[in-house]
């Protein structure tokens, strides 16, 4: 499966955990992007192996917070921290920090210099920065009704391209979360066997509607299921569609 941004991603991967699921596709190098040495990518392990007993803020950016005086880091390691990121959630042991005005005064100053782009759910469980356990700083949230890109919504897409083109981010991840409203909205709508079509559609109709062809995809992968069951495999299948 591959990223819509058709030239901008290489080929999707995804993970599992025990809650959620993942898809990402890294950007290619630019062909005058500088290649981030090896030390780099040593700095940033190193900042996030956590002291034995103890989960603490360790920290290797120059203004005690990432900004633009950073390196950027590979798709490789933004996967790595975001996934440690994760396993701390699941296990319920956030990484200790402190986000006081001095941070806040060296992004204003310093400028963002996100490491990953995230595309998430605007479902208010699904708060992307608690679970990653990141801060201020370290990735760039985009989030809508059930994650999607389905009608290449302008300010998505075009958000998408900043975080690549301007902020040089080099790793996109799209979210999926299972009890997602707008997908099981999507799939009732389109296995519906109701035609009775609105003369003049909301725009959640748009989007529910736009959602279709995931439902019945999932529908098509699972033969015999039933709609609860569509419902939590299009979530999945839905990660891949964006």
């Amino acid at each position: 499966s591959s990223c819509s941004q058709a030239g901008l991603c290489s080929p999707s991967q995804r993970f599992t955990s025990r809650s959620t699921m993942f898809s990402f596709c890294s950007q290619k190098p630019l062909p005058n992007e500088p290649t981030v040495e090896k030390d780099v990518m040593a700095k940033e392990t190193a900042m996030d192996a956590p002291e034995q007993g103890k989960i603490g803020q360790q920290t290797s950016h120059k203004h005690g917070i990432r900004t633009q005086a950073d390196a950027s880091v590979p798709a490789e390691m933004a996967l790595k921290k975001l996934k440690e990121g994760n396993a701390r959630y699941v296990e319920g042991k956030p990484m200790e920090r402190s986000f006081d005005a001095s941070a806040r005064a060296a992004l204003a100053e310093y400028g963002q210099n996100p490491f990953a782009t995230i595309i998430g759910c605007a479902d208010s469980r699904c708060p992307l920065e608690i679970l990653f356990d990141v801060q201020p700083g370290d990735v760039f949230v985009l989030r809508n009704a059930g994650n999607t890109c389905t009608h290449a919504e302008g300010s998505l897409v075009g958000s998408v391209e900043y975080s690549v083109g301007h902020l040089h981010t080099h790793l996109i991840l799209v979210l999926g979360h299972t009890k997602c409203g707008a997908i099981a909205g999507a799939t009732s709508l389109a296995l519906s066997q109701s035609s009775s079509a609105k003369s003049e559609k909301s725009s959640l109709d748009k989007l529910l509607t736009g959602l279709g062809p995931v439902a019945f995809q999932a529908k098509a992968e699972l033969p015999g299921a039933s709609m609860e069951e569509v419902a939590a495999h299009a979530v999945k299948v839905n990660v891949f569609h964006t």
